[in-house]
């Protein structure tokens, strides 16, 4: 058995028709999702426009827009503000490499592990806020990793805890910091501001080679880190079946000695496409989509997989399609854990 998903870049500059487009194909999925708790569920649209200008100003007018072109209903509108949605868990290993030699620029580095049926594998490249963004898409505007025109990359994990609150869905935070932080300093004073609804740990690398982790979560403030390396934990497991099923210690050990071992970053890439760091779990949720590597001192950036790379840059992003076919397995035998985190994982986005 074999799994095909098609990745796709999206370049427009302002949102547009060919947004308008991806929103007409998303929606189905995401409006079940989000109204998965019913409509009274969700906040209102008065409390979620209120909620952006509060801590989210900027992108207001972008929401605005978007809400536009989604048809300017009521529902859209609340879910295009990502406020307080239903719980969003995924997988993820990231690292900052920096060359031991002093050789090779610094790199983000990091695996996306999700359900392949639940990813949208929409590359945007945009200028909504005067900035290039290039950024993996999620949630048709929010985003699971990227970097922009300033030297800013980003990306985030899922922390490991399953309480959720009062705040963001993760990917428009992700979203407002490549649109508007020029460095990691003001990326995490954002991110220290900033309400969110669930545990993840974000980290960002900028064109000077200043790095930081931060964790955020709905019951805890946010906490700057040096942390190179994270997968789906933060200071320890909170959730024992996650980390046990998707192998978040073993990943997150394995990772470590690689960005602290004296190899290349060639090295380094060629291990996040080998287990324990990429994962073929695909049937039970949480198998390796992609890796990326983002080079912010020059603009570059590629999407990773086994025998494919798919290079752009922040200055020259172009359109184009790739058909990537995964195969499940070989997977050791289920474990008493994977059942139940797998129907959370799905359920968290099905």
């Amino acid at each position: 058995m074999v799994i095909q998903i098609g990745f796709e870049t999206l370049v427009e500059d302002q949102p547009g028709t060919r947004w308008q487009a991806l929103f007409a194909r998303l929606w189905p999925g995401y409006r079940a999702w989000f109204l998965r708790g019913g409509a009274v569920a969700r906040p209102s649209y008065l409390e979620s426009r209120r909620a952006l200008r509060q801590h989210m100003p900027e992108l207001v007018p972008t929401w605005q827009r978007l809400v536009e072109l989604a048809g300017g209903g009521d529902v859209e509108a609340r879910f295009l503000s990502l406020w307080c949605p239903p719980p969003y868990i995924v997988g993820c290993s990231q690292a900052v490499w920096l060359d031991p030699a002093g050789r090779e620029e610094p790199a983000l580095l990091r695996n996306y592990d999700f359900a392949p049926a639940l990813l949208e594998g929409s590359w945007l490249a945009t200028r909504w806020h005067g900035q290039r963004v290039a950024a993996m898409g999620d949630c048709i505007w929010g985003a699971l990793d990227g970097q922009n025109e300033a030297g800013v990359a980003a990306s985030l994990s899922f922390g490991g805890s399953t309480v959720s609150g009062t705040g963001f869905g993760i990917p428009l935070v992700l979203r407002y910091l490549l649109e508007v932080a020029q460095s990691t300093a003001e990326a995490v004073a954002l991110l220290q501001r900033v309400p969110v609804s669930m545990a993840y740990s974000i980290t960002v690398l900028d064109r000077n080679a200043d790095w930081a982790t931060v964790f955020v979560g709905p019951d805890r403030p946010a906490e700057v880190t040096r942390r190179r390396v994270v997968t789906n934990f933060q200071h320890h497991v909170e959730w024992p079946e996650h980390a046990r099923a998707t192998h978040a210690t073993e990943r997150l050990d394995c990772l470590q000695r690689q960005v602290e071992s004296p190899g290349s970053l060639e090295d380094a890439i060629a291990a996040l496409l080998l287990p324990p760091l990429y994962q073929q779990a695909y049937l039970r949720g949480y198998g390796t989509l992609y890796g990326v590597a983002y080079r912010p001192a020059s603009g570059r950036m590629e999407l990773l997989w086994p025998g494919q790379r798919w290079p752009q840059t922040v200055e020259a992003f172009a359109e184009g399609r790739r058909e990537i076919v995964y195969t499940p397995g070989p997977d050791a035998p289920a474990g008493p854990d994977d059942a139940a985190v797998a129907q959370m994982l799905t359920e968290s986005r099905s």
